[in-house]
Formats: structure tokens, sequence, C-alpha cells
């Protein structure tokens, strides 16, 4: 495990495994830190994989923000300055899978490849929430007792992240199993960096100027689905579309987090990618 200390001084936690292509992970959140430790065992042989949680989050220092994607990009690069790296490859899950293209669109000289996992495309949220949250209480409705339990419970308490992610997975006998491990080791949800960031992405997602950037993009991206994500897949098709230089992979099998339902076809897209 490693320190990180970005330009403004915050210490960020970081770590680094494996062998192989250079490959640094954005997680999933915002305010959560990160859950790529299967990743890591996944792609050990093959790639040298650098984990990281963002500021104010998990076992990075607490601070006061500022909770901008602008200062989250600088963070990832000062983890890429302090590995040494000229370029990397990213890989981003969820609003990691944002961070990691904002990233790539503003410091594309610094990127060999993107892997884009799990977004929900470069539209307004208006494309993809509402079925989303359909979907979401839908299945967690499957269980009413889970429901009631999950609408009970304060935002910040574990019980009720598990109940919330248990949703993310297509094999519901094993879901709220998948969603524990999610939760440990358990390091609380920064909500007030979850607040401001999904602020600022409905303000901002969904602007002409993003699709042009998208259309400029000069390098090559993977788009990998669950196809079982509750979050409807066709939101991600306005980021296809914009991309010069992208190929997509749909994991028929898997949800929110393809690498727990599907970790041999998962494997298999980011070698490809990487390669």
């Amino acid at each position: 495990m490693e320190t990180v200390t970005t330009d403004d001084g915050v210490r960020l936690w970081a770590s680094r495994s494996g062998r192989g292509a250079l490959l640094v992970l954005c997680h999933g959140g915002p305010g959560l830190w990160d859950m790529f430790e299967d990743v890591a065992a996944l792609l050990a042989d093959t790639a040298t994989v650098v984990r990281w949680d963002q500021r104010g989050c998990g076992r990075s220092e607490r601070c006061a923000g500022p909770w901008t994607t602008e200062r989250f990009v600088a963070d990832l690069d000062a983890v890429r300055r302090h590995y040494g790296l000229d370029r990397m490859a990213l890989l981003g899950h969820s609003w990691g899978a944002q961070l990691a293209l904002s990233y790539a669109l503003d410091h594309p000289e610094r990127v060999d490849a993107l892997i884009y996992v799990s977004g929900t495309g470069i539209g307004p949220e208006s494309d993809w929430h509402g079925p989303y949250k359909e979907n979401f209480l839908a299945r967690l409705g499957e269980d009413p007792e889970r429901l009631s339990r999950w609408q009970d419970l304060p935002k910040e308490d574990r019980e009720r992240a598990v109940l919330q992610w248990s949703v993310e997975f297509e094999d519901r006998e094993r879901a709220l199993e998948h969603a524990g491990r999610m939760a440990d080791p358990w390091f609380g949800v920064n909500t007030e960096c979850d607040t401001a960031l999904n602020a600022e992405s409905r303000r901002t997602w969904g602007a002409p100027q993003l699709y042009d950037d998208c259309r400029a993009l000069d390098l090559p991206v993977l788009i990998v689905d669950g196809a079982q994500d509750i979050r409807p897949r066709s939101a991600v098709d306005s980021l296809e579309r914009a991309l010069p230089d992208v190929r997509r992979v749909s994991l028929p099998e898997a949800g929110h987090l393809p690498w727990v339902e599907d970790p041999k076809g998962f494997r298999e897209a980011v070698v490809s990618a990487l390669r």
C-alpha cells in the first residue's frame, strides 16, 4: 500500500499489484472506495494494476473536497505522476467510468486505452435514471421485507448499502452475498461527495460540447456492459455513437459488476483491450 499526495496536499490510498501492461482503475460511487481486489487478482498475470481510493473516501484522507470532476481528474493525474507513468490504460466502473472518460478527454496524450465499464453514457440523466429507479424498486421489492427495511434505515448505514447493492446482481440467490463482499471492509459512504458530484453531472452531462469532445477523442475505447444491469444499456449508445475508435462487449448473464458474474468474459474483454 502507498500514499499518493495531490497538488493540494490531500493523501490518497493507493496499491499496485501484478505484472504486465499498466492499468489504472477508477472505482464507482461517487463517495465509495476501491472494490477492485477481485479485478486485480483476475488480471494479475497480465497487467500491473494500480488501485486507489478517491479523495475523502475509503482509506484516503478525509477532507473537505472540493467535490468536482475537475478536482478528481487532477487527483487521478497525481496517481499517474506518483507511479512515474508517461501514459497509462484506464479502466473506470460506473461513476468511475465517467471519471476515466473525463480524464481521457482532458489528457488524451496520457492515455493508451480506455475501458468504460457499466457507465451511463454522455446523454442527460433523463436517458437512464427513470427506468433505473423503476427497475431498482421492482427488484428490491421482490422481497417486501427487504424493501421496507431499506426504506427505514439511514442512508449512511452499512446494512442499507448492502440491501441497495444487492439489486446490482442478476443472480438473485447470491445477490446479498455479493453485496456483502462489496461492504467488507466498510468505510462509510461519503454522502457529501456523492451529492455534489451527482449534482454536477446533472448540470453538465448531455451538453453539446461533450458530444463534440468525444467525437474528437483519438484513442481506442472498449465499452463493457453487463446486459442485465438495471440501468438501461441504451443510455450508453450516445457514447458509442460519438467515439471514433470504439468496440463494445456485452456480457449476457452479468449485472452492474460484470467481473463478479462473468469473470471469464470480463477478463477476456479487458485483456483484448490491453493488447
